[in-house]
């Protein structure tokens, strides 16, 4: 099993920084690059043109290593089934940031698909995701809850929850992502929990996937530190999302995610105590900025001493995770 991880740890390492050392010149040749919001940070307008969609850098090779995986050892059994399902979550997900990075790119603007048509594709997605892990004996109708150590039947119930956690989470790491290295790093830390809980469980899709995904943020954080030459863009950050969250239902423990991706929980809070605050005083603000790195931002933090305190707390989360949360 550790022959076979790191294999497509390495794979998709060295795959992701080689595509991106080849593609990042083509994208910026074609003025493939980000725009910046007006209600953004300030100082974040030196960033405008820098290209995006680079999440499809390492989409390509952990899908392929992935793929080559379930055929060689899994076949179409039904837990290869299940990890393929498992793939398609993520890769449904890429392509929905995909063609919300397309609209962008046309209209020459921050804005791509709006928030209820991109809500409606992620539910579609993770409702098809759920029937079919739930058809092929992936899923029960059990919850299990971290700490605790018991487990609930919610009878149907546990689908609306499921489905509720899908696209809560896919969204909480597309908003991650809003300053150099900060999305990859988190991921690639939570990546390295679900590692270490897989080999743990000899759950080896868990394992591989996240070996996979952990060397694909590795070799994107290659071009994508500070000062950042290339953004993965919705395309990245969804896919991570679906990835993360297929991996905690690999484990049969999808509410781990929540403790393992606290910094995605933070973020994704922020933004939603930000609004509630503004709508309930009329107008004051809870934070400087939301989501939650912004504010930091403005209290004077520079982008790597962010990413830096925020992949700790993620270490910290998903240490506390393993040895009291499974």
């Amino acid at each position: 099993m550790v022959v076979k991880f790191l294999i497509a740890l390495a794979v998709c390492f060295i795959g992701t920084a080689v595509l991106a050392r080849i593609f990042i010149p083509v994208l910026k040749s074609y003025k493939i690059g980000q725009k910046i919001r007006e209600i953004g940070p300030r100082w974040h307008k030196s960033k405008e043109g820098t290209p995006i969609m680079g999440g499809i850098f390492f989409i390509i090779p952990v899908i392929l290593v992935m793929l080559v995986y379930a055929f060689a050892f899994l076949g179409f059994s039904e837990s290869g089934v299940r990890f393929l399902l498992s793939l398609a979550l993520a890769l449904a997900n890429g392509a929905i940031g995909f063609i919300d990075d397309a609209r962008k790119l046309f209209k020459k603007q921050n804005e791509g698909l709006k928030a209820g048509e991109k809500f409606m594709l992620q539910l579609i997605v993770a409702a098809l995701y759920l029937l079919g892990m739930s058809y092929f004996g992936g899923l029960s109708t059990e919850l299990y809850i971290p700490f605790v150590g018991i487990s609930f039947d919610l009878g149907r119930f546990y689908y609306v929850i499921a489905l509720l956690l899908i696209v809560g989470v896919t969204n909480a790491v597309n908003l991650t992502d809003g300053i150099d290295g900060l999305a990859s790093s988190v991921t690639a830390v939570v990546c390295a929990f679900f590692a270490v809980c897989g080999i743990a469980a000899a759950n080896e899709g868990a394992f591989y996937l996240a070996g996979a995904v952990f060397g694909g943020c590795l070799g994107f954080l290659v071009y994508n530190f500070n000062p950042a030459k290339i953004f993965m863009g919705d395309t990245g950050s969804l896919f991570l999302g679906g990835a993360v969250c297929a991996m905690a239902f690999l484990m049969n423990n999808p509410l781990i995610i929540l403790v393992a991706g606290i910094i995605y929980i933070a973020e994704a809070g922020s933004v939603i105590l930000q609004v509630s605050y503004y709508k309930i005083t009329k107008g004051k603000r809870l934070f400087k900025m939301s989501p939650i790195h912004h504010h930091f931002e403005r209290c004077g933090w520079s982008e790597n001493t962010i990413v830096a305190v925020f992949s700790l707390i993620s270490v910290c989360a998903c240490v506390l995770a393993y040895f009291f949360g499974r």
